[in-house]
């Protein structure tokens, strides 16, 4: 692919990140956050920017497992 695409993809995360923060509801900032994060992922591995791809993925790792796992805990209380 063409590389200009994955600077576009570079761009969506940041707005994805940024969107996050103006979310109120906790579900959704993790929700768009995670779409951020995974944005940065495949925009770091194209451009071989390691520093960006690991903590992205972490993080994507970390929202999956609140939104999967710790939401529901507090469901079933």
């Amino acid at each position: 692919m063409d590389a200009s695409i994955y600077e576009w993809i570079g761009y969506a995360a940041s707005v994805f990140i940024v969107l996050s923060f103006a979310v109120n509801n906790l579900k959704s900032v993790r929700i768009i956050n995670a779409i951020g994060c995974l944005c940065f992922v495949v925009y770091g591995i194209y451009f071989d920017i390691w520093p960006v791809v690991i903590p992205n993925a972490i993080l994507i790792f970390i929202q999956l497992y609140y939104l999967l796992f710790k939401d529901k805990k507090k469901q079933d209380a």
